[in-house]
């Protein structure tokens, strides 16, 4: 979600490209900070990171470490991506970026003095991550996909250790500072919702083989609040959770076919509706009591009682949607954008 304005305006959107810049393969997004633009992505055997004058796109500047093209137990479709899919995290408290390879290299970068390394580490020699497992249909591992999240002092990883799915590494050090009870294999989204429940801060954390709400306050760091089944044939929930209050909402396609509402209390979660209109890529967008979602077509749900409220023209197989302050839907997909 947005908070600016689309710029469209009398049936016209005064685009023009501005700049563009070469950063590599990889199925990660861009962000913004502080006006620049941060993004990560791999060529000649190294991920590079970028940071970028938003306007007028000058290299302000660029890190880069040994990675390899895809993770070490690379399993299924490697013909159809290679290089990072998880998002930079910006913390503007500290002026740092974190990134997460494709292959568990976690990294701190000073973005104030030149992208200076801070700490990092791997995730898969550190915490002994296996291949995941079958979760129907076929074996799918697509390395490292989840954007970190910051909260508080901690950056918070998906890492589906066998010491835990969740982790809590110091934002300063990078010192390990809590594991969470769930201990699922990662699932293949793009990160972990931060959500409150009845006034506890918490993470919904879609795993390869649970919805697991975890909890962040203080003395419950890492306890399961609520979990609830949800298994995606060859392991491809690529849409990330998306919370709305107390309610968590999922999409896939395989063998679900849908998307559902999920009301979250301690100890208990329960299904508020079901709908058929589904996602195989766009994670649901929620905006003023409604869910955008984008696989073939744009369609937009009530989010009270999922109900359709509108279904769009046909826009591609995969894609994503923003909404925006001026209440458009900015969609993107296959190379097209409207």
């Amino acid at each position: 979600v947005s908070q600016e304005a689309s710029g469209w305006r009398s049936n016209q959107w005064p685009m023009k490209e501005a700049w563009q810049k070469e950063s590599g393969a990889g199925s990660t997004s861009p962000i913004v900070a502080q006006g620049r633009l941060y993004t990560l992505g791999w060529s000649a055997g190294k991920d590079t990171v970028y940071c970028v004058e938003a306007v007028p796109g000058r290299e302000v500047w660029k890190q880069s470490y040994p990675a390899p093209q895809r993770g070490r137990h690379a399993t299924g479709d490697e013909g159809r991506y290679s290089g990072p899919s998880s998002t930079p995290s910006f913390d503007a408290a500290t002026g740092c970026l974190y990134t997460l390879g494709i292959d568990g290299e976690l990294a701190c970068w000073d973005a104030r003095q030149n992208g200076r390394k801070v700490w990092g580490s791997n995730l898969y020699e550190q915490f002994r991550v296996k291949r995941r497992p079958l979760t129907g249909g076929g074996v799918r591992d697509y390395g490292y996909t989840g954007a970190p999240v910051i909260h508080e002092n901690w950056v918070l990883v998906e890492v589906g250790a066998p010491e835990g799915n969740l982790m809590a590494f110091d934002k300063s050090t990078g010192q390990r500072a809590w594991a969470s009870a769930c201990k699922d294999p990662a699932g293949h989204t793009g990160g972990p919702a931060p959500m409150s429940v009845q006034g506890i801060p918490c993470l919904a954390v879609l795993t390869l083989q649970h919805l697991a709400v975890v909890r962040l306050d203080k003395g419950h760091e890492g306890q399961t609040l609520a979990e609830y089944a949800w298994k995606t044939e060859f392991g491809n929930n690529i849409a990330s959770p998306s919370a709305a209050g107390d309610c968590v909402l999922l999409s896939a396609g395989y063998n679900h076919k849908e998307t559902v509402c999920l009301r979250v209390a301690p100890g208990n979660i329960q299904r508020v509706w079901s709908a058929k209109q589904h996602s195989l890529v766009c994670s649901p967008v929620v905006r003023n009591k409604r869910v955008y979602l984008a696989y073939g077509r744009a369609c937009c749900l009530d989010l009270e009682t999922g109900r359709p409220v509108w279904q769009g023209a046909d826009f591609g197989e995969d894609g994503s949607c923003v909404a925006t302050a001026d209440g458009k839907l900015i969609l993107f997909g296959k190379g097209q954008l409207a």
